[in-house]
């Protein structure tokens, strides 16, 4: 089974928490495409969802599902998107992407947080991916110094700008043995928009797909 068959197989596994008639949040990346295309096969069933990006939105749109403001919604009964990293604690570092501000938002609004990714995503400790920072950007050069002093070792991601008009840092080297307090560390620093650690909302259920079918960790 390819990396990519195992993305499909926990997207597959996360429709069966869609409820009728509810909206639900969606997330960004290539596993994330596999749940939009699933729900495009069931749209019928939800009034329709809340993208945490443009990119998921026009897929979404494709598909025929009514893309909402999260505004005009209210709280969402579930979340459900991809990660870079995840621990059986289900802390994860999110963003490869890049739209870990708006996927935070969507996290937060909803009940529950389904993640769904392939076995390799599993890890003991978060910080071999490197951590992204979203900033405002005339604060990047800031706050690279102060990422510097954390231990961090942050490079810009070059020729990229979020939906929100920001820049992006990705920190290599962080060993994050407390996600919790990192997290809450990294969101004090001054011109940060939101970092990609979702350790104080984390995942509610991790879905892993694998050789063997998908594993669900609770």
């Amino acid at each position: 089974m390819t990396p990519d068959e195992m993305k499909q197989a926990a997207a597959e596994a996360a429709l069966e928490y869609v409820e009728s008639g509810t909206v639900i949040g969606v997330g960004t990346g290539s596993t994330a495409n596999h749940f939009i295309d699933g729900l495009g096969r069931m749209k019928g069933k939800i009034d329709g969802a809340v993208a945490s990006s443009v990119a998921s939105a026009d897929r979404l749109k494709q598909h025929g599902i009514p893309v909402l403001d999260l505004n005009q919604t209210g709280d969402l009964s579930l979340y459900v998107d991809g990660a870079d990293e995840a621990t059986r604690h289900l802390h994860l570092v999110k963003g490869g992407g890049g739209a870990l501000t708006r996927e935070k938002i969507v996290a937060a609004a909803s009940e529950k947080f389904v993640c769904i990714a392939d076995e390799s995503k599993l890890v003991s400790v978060l910080g071999a991916f490197p951590l992204p920072v979203e900033v405002i950007p005339m604060a990047r050069s800031y706050v690279a110094r102060q990422l510097v002093k954390l231990g961090g070792e942050p490079v810009l991601r070059e020729g990229f700008t979020t939906d929100n008009g920001n820049v992006i840092l990705d920190v290599h080297h962080l060993e994050i043995l407390n996600p919790v307090e990192m997290e809450e560390l990294l969101d004090h620093v001054t011109g940060v928009v939101t970092n990609g650690l979702f350790a104080r909302r984390p995942a509610d259920i991790l879905l892993l797909g694998g050789p063997e079918g998908v594993k669900s960790i609770s």
